[in-house]
């Protein structure tokens, strides 16, 4: 590696410390709702998305599901920033694609909920007898969509624009300086996974997963429905995840609180059925898009 690289490898480094913990579910969180949805993917649909995965995934769905925040922070990907989020307006617990969903520029349908619609259609384009104008790179479509799946089901991904999702809320964790944003992003599930689940991630998977066979039971068969037998809904998703940013994220976590174990033990169990509901759903979304079938190489091949 030159000293080009090297310098360009610093830079980058020290912009992700800067940006800590925006647009991101974190890379447990992401690996949780991606593992918790190969639980449910079909036989026939899990054949297909391994023929898609890239040959570093190793066959593993999980493995590719933080790529995105892996590359937006590189020139040549930044035009994907805004399509982590969507912002409301001040206040406004309820979302509406059409006021809401358009990036910082004011250029429309930059947002996560249409990066949703997007990559879907990529995908059922491919798979469900249409012929498509343009030759999508699929694997592409297959990990920006299972990440985006599980940034929408984030409440902060779909918090106030005044201040960017809880970014510019700087609050204490316990005894560290943070912002709200990167409290549920990633301090939640972290100190879930340190203090109750012995540092292993694994474990509070599977205690998601003992949840939806049980306490959850019942609410499956709704996560995984759309209206109209949509393929994919992630307006409802939006609406479900601003709800619970006013109802839980926002509320007792003014500018300058520090929260700590009431907070903490209260919204954990908030953060682990987003979990759920998010893998619930990539898995119900992969199963109505993708039956069985060869690939030609050159769909899917990743540039």
């Amino acid at each position: 590696m030159g000293c080009h690289e090297l310098s360009w490898l610093g830079r980058l480094l020290l912009l992700m410390q800067l940006v800590d913990g925006v647009f991101s579910w974190g890379k447990y969180g992401h690996y949780a709702v991606c593992k918790i949805a190969e639980g449910y993917v079909s036989e026939d649909a899990m054949g297909t998305v391994r023929k898609l995965l890239p040959e570093w995934a190793k066959g593993e769905l999980a493995a590719v599901c933080s790529w995105p925040d892996d590359i937006k922070w590189n020139y040549n990907w930044h035009w994907t920033s805004s399509l982590h989020y969507v912002d409301t307006p001040n206040s406004k617990c309820n979302y509406n694609y059409y006021r809401d969903c358009y990036d910082s520029s004011g250029h429309r349908n930059h947002c996560v909920t249409a990066a949703i619609f997007n990559y879907t259609n990529q995908l059922f384009s491919a798979y469900q007898g249409y012929n498509p104008r343009f030759n999508y790179n699929l694997t592409e479509a297959l990990m920006f969509l299972a990440h985006y799946m599980a940034d929408v089901h984030q409440p902060l991904h779909v918090g106030f624009i005044g201040d960017l999702g809880g970014t510019s809320v700087k609050v204490g964790w316990y005894r560290r300086k943070t912002n709200l944003h990167h409290v549920w992003d990633t301090l939640i599930i972290d100190t879930a996974v340190k203090t109750l689940y012995g540092s292993d991630l694994s474990a509070m998977i599977q205690a998601i997963q003992k949840n939806i066979t049980d306490a959850w039971s019942n609410d499956r068969s709704s996560w995984e429905s759309c209206i109209y037998n949509n393929t994919v809904c992630p307006n409802l998703y939006a609406s479900e995840s601003v709800r619970f940013a006013c109802k839980f994220a926002y509320r007792n976590a003014t500018p300058g609180t520090t929260l700590q174990d009431d907070y903490f033990l209260s919204r954990l169990p908030v953060v682990e059925k987003r979990l759920a509901q998010g893998g619930i759903r990539l898995a119900a979304v992969l199963n109505r898009l993708m039956p069985l079938q060869w690939l030609d190489d050159n769909q899917h091949e990743v540039a």
